[in-house]
């Protein structure tokens, strides 16, 4: 969720208003980046917890403690620290998939070790199965973030504090002939990111109460509504699409440097731009706009996708990545997917995601329904076959097979087994550990 520009460092440099035309010209220009898919990267985050309990709430104290301490631990890839105090580490771009895991590998077992010193470990689940949201950060960027999101209800709240995920980023691609154009990565994103949601789910609890979803993470993101946190039309050119998203989504924050920043009502950056001199955005208002905008799949020069729930285990976040991976940059698993997701689409209704009942159905149940299910097992299936041919390590093929067949083949996800663990043991140890 986190974008690292939380200050207000470019608001006393002189102001050179956009007009909506360049505005329009600088998103098209800067969303997408064509050529051979070869980078690849991910952006992991983790609740923070208790070792010897995690249903006791971290203080911040101990919280500012451990992450000063962290910022002396040498890593190759960026630590960041989410509203709630969650952790993000985001991967440098790799040259390949085995690069991408061995580097962030590494980064993790510094920052676990770092963490155990002050006892305090990672969990990964896609939404806070014990805590309320309660904020560990007070910057502008969130205070403004927190009265914007809670016009909308108590979700912004519970993205900000309570969420955890897995972001895949891979590159845009060819810029293709045909129809979809260089689309066609674009739009397999979003019709195969339901499928991700689903087969990935795990975050089935809130307040030690099942909620009804496979992914409550999701859900939270749909609550937040189609302005903030939901795509552009995946109807004609992705990147007149987009810019029309960006020109008409509205304006979180104008940023006031030394004082607080104004959270406008109703204000598009469209009609922003319209705006009378010299109150127009700049350029500088316009990349941070960017970063208050959380789409499924998000271009950032590169493709983010944003909807895979955190993964339980150390390295449970390796077979999302592996999996998406390979079902983009491997041509013959691209098509499979391509072909498998297609029947899909028509449930999405032409509706953007997340906001369609295609992505609603994932994230409420998950592999039990059927489509999805099927769909799963044969992405899954071109993603082992396609692992060897990309350079995965036969420890990656393994981990992603195992996935498949404890999971995928029996039409079940993490969030499954974590609400056998809460009925298994109702009225007796309700709430228990739920880490592994």
């Amino acid at each position: 969720m986190s974008d690292s520009a939380t200050d207000c460092s470019d608001c006393t440099e002189p102001r050179t208003a956009l007009t909506e035309a360049e505005v329009e010209a600088l998103v098209r220009g800067i969303c997408f980046k064509t050529g051979p898919p070869r980078g690849v990267g991910v952006e992991l985050e983790w609740l923070v917890h208790e070792l010897r309990d995690p249903r006791l709430p971290v203080t911040h104290e101990r919280l500012r403690a451990a992450y000063a301490a962290l910022r002396t631990v040498p890593l190759r890839s960026a630590l960041t620290t989410e509203p709630g105090g969650q952790l993000e580490l985001s991967s440098p771009p790799a040259a390949s998939l085995t690069e991408c895991i061995g580097t962030v590998s590494a980064d993790l077992d510094a920052v676990r070790t770092a963490l155990a010193g002050h006892g305090l470990g990672l969990v990964g689940i896609g939404h806070d199965p014990w805590h309320s949201p309660r904020r560990f950060l007070h910057e502008p960027r969130y205070d403004a973030m927190e009265t914007c999101l809670d016009r909308t209800g108590p979700a912004g709240r519970r993205m900000m504090c309570t969420s955890a995920s897995v972001q895949v980023c891979l590159d845009a691609g060819y810029e293709e002939p045909g129809p979809l154009g260089h689309g066609r990565r674009w739009w397999l994103a979003h019709q195969l990111g339901a499928v991700l949601v689903a087969a990935f789910a795990n975050s089935p609890l809130a307040d030690t109460e099942p909620t009804g979803w496979r992914s409550t993470r999701q859900l939270t993101w749909m609550e937040i509504g189609t302005g903030r946190a939901g795509g552009p039309s995946l109807e004609g050119d992705p990147r007149a699409a987009w810019a029309r998203h960006v020109l008409d989504s509205p304006v979180m924050c104008v940023r006031r440097d030394g004082a607080p920043w104004d959270v406008p009502e109703g204000l598009t950056f469209r009609e922003w731009t319209r705006s009378p001199a010299p109150g127009r955005p700049t350029r500088a208002d316009l990349d941070y706009h960017i970063t208050t905008l959380f789409p499924p799949v998000r271009p950032r020069g590169f493709l983010e996708l944003r909807m895979i729930d955190a993964q339980p285990g150390e390295d449970g976040w390796i077979v999302p990545l592996a999996v998406t991976t390979a079902l983009f940059d491997d041509p013959w698993a691209a098509e499979t997917a391509y072909r498998t997701v297609k029947p899909l689409a028509e449930r999405a209704m032409a509706l953007p995601a997340p906001h369609n009942p295609l992505w609603l159905d994932a994230a409420r149940s998950g592999l039990a329904d059927p489509e999805l299910h099927e769909a799963a097992v044969t992405c899954f299936t071109a993603a082992i076959e396609a692992l060897p041919r990309i350079g995965a390590t036969p420890e990656v093929t393994a981990a992603v097979t195992a996935y498949r067949d404890r999971y995928v083949a029996q039409g079940r996800t993490p969030a499954d087994e974590l609400l056998d663990r809460v009925y298994d043991t109702a009225g007796r140890t309700h709430g228990k550990d739920l880490r592994t």
